[in-house]
């Protein structure tokens, strides 16, 4: 007795994909039926035309993302109807299947250029027809997802671009914020003048240079250089700088009170070890930075300073000597045990000293060759006679020939100290 299976064990035709509305162009009422039911059967809406131009109208639904077209109509012939169909702005791509009789290597390839995607030749087969309306579906839903994608993406590329515009905005305040601490740029305390200067080489930096009197007597000068770049090293900086100001001697590090109330000076080595233990203890960041602190006695030119891995000072004399000194040390917060050591400094009418970070001497010419202290030094001494802000103007323009760029790879800062004598006359 012979065994008949319940279901056929040869491989079934390919499951269609998700029923779609499809698009039916033919001049011909009876094959547009016959096509029509097909589709019907197959689950597909359908929407018939019986003319190209009618069909070029109707393909304009977003919804129709098949459509088959007969070869041969009057007026707009297939391949027509297909160039017009894809010089159109219609949403979403159609995917096309000209039906002809005529299979020439010619004939194909006039269906082609003019933008259809595939054929079926007459009389039309259903498993062949349905096969290829499987294939062209997943072609426009591949589409209709890169075309959900995109859209996804342009909404998040603006949602970005609105957050990166919002950023910009809270750079330039904290640009504005940073750049409002150095609002005295050029002070003057009886025998000493002190000119800043302070460059970041983006929106914001974290190099940080300043003054403040430690009384009628004592002036304190510092320059700071945060390691890295940006927000987190500018915050540092604005941070330390805060707490090395006049503004609130207080709460000042550097700063110490005698019995009677009066303000004095801290040794700076003991000043940059306060430094290390805060920045370890309340900070707790892996950034670190180097100092370089002094306190210049005015009526005397003596300055006692503290140099922790930043840059040595550098002093030009009167007599336009080059002197370089500071014995280096530790940067502050990058060791818990860190030692630090001052030294003296003696100042003679017309003597001048710069207190500059590494961003200024690194800065390098169009073949990559660093300035170097070689290179402040000459640029120092080329305007030895210029003075104050005029003197700062001038090494700013002195760096950007070197450089031959108005823009700087590192953020840069020079505390430049005049010491013009007990007279007060340069």
């Amino acid at each position: 007795m012979l065994h008949r299976p319940d279901r056929p064990t040869w491989p079934l035709a390919e499951p269609p994909m998700a029923p779609g509305r499809v698009l039916v162009v033919d001049d011909s009422r009876a094959q547009r039926v016959m096509l029509a039911a097909m589709l019907r059967r197959w689950g597909h809406e359908v929407v018939e035309c019986d003319t190209a131009l009618a069909a070029i109208d109707a393909a304009q639904d977003p919804a129709i993302g098949l459509v088959i077209s007969d070869w041969m109509m009057p007026g707009l012939t297939g391949p027509d109807f297909c160039r017009r169909l894809r010089a159109t702005r219609r949403e979403g791509y159609a995917y096309v299947i000209l039906l002809t009789s005529n299979t020439a290597e010619g004939a194909l390839t006039e269906g082609l250029e003019a933008g259809a995607d595939d054929f079926l030749t007459k009389p039309v087969r259903a498993p062949e027809l349905r096969a290829r309306l499987n294939a062209g579906a997943r072609i426009v839903a591949m589409q209709r997802d890169v075309v959900e994608k995109n859209r996804l993406l342009t909404g998040a590329l603006g949602e970005i671009r609105t957050l990166y515009a919002a950023l910009d905005q809270d750079l330039e305040e904290a640009r504005r914020l940073q750049q409002a601490q150095l609002q005295d740029r050029f002070r003057r305390f009886g025998p000493v003048d002190v000119s800043l200067w302070l460059r970041a080489s983006g929106p914001i930096g974290g190099d940080m240079v300043g003054c403040f009197p430690v009384n009628d007597t004592v002036l304190g000068a510092f320059g700071l250089d945060v390691s890295g770049h940006g927000v987190a090293s500018a915050m540092i900086a604005a941070r330390v700088a805060g707490i090395l100001s006049a503004a609130t001697p207080d709460q000042n590090i550097a700063l110490t009170r005698r019995e009677d109330g009066s303000l004095r000076a801290l040794s700076p080595d003991m000043a940059a070890a306060r430094l290390n233990k805060m920045i370890l203890n309340e900070i707790r960041s892996d950034r670190y930075f180097t100092l370089c602190l002094g306190f210049l006695t005015l009526a005397t030119g003596r300055m006692r300073m503290v140099q922790a891995g930043h840059p040595h000072p550098m002093i030009l004399r009167a007599d336009g000597r080059i002197e370089i000194v500071g014995q280096g040390g530790l940067p502050i917060g990058l060791v818990r045990a860190a030692s630090y050591a001052s030294f003296d400094v003696s100042f003679a009418p017309g003597d001048r000293m710069l207190i500059y970070s590494d961003g200024l001497t690194e800065c390098a010419d169009p073949a990559g060759a660093p300035l170097d202290e070689d290179g402040l030094a000459r640029l120092a001494r080329a305007h030895a006679d210029l003075h104050g802000p005029a003197f700062v103007t001038a090494l700013e323009q002195g760096l950007a020939r070197f450089t031959g760029t108005d823009a700087l790879a590192d953020d840069a800062s020079v505390v430049v100290i005049d010491y013009l004598g007990s007279d007060g006359a340069r």
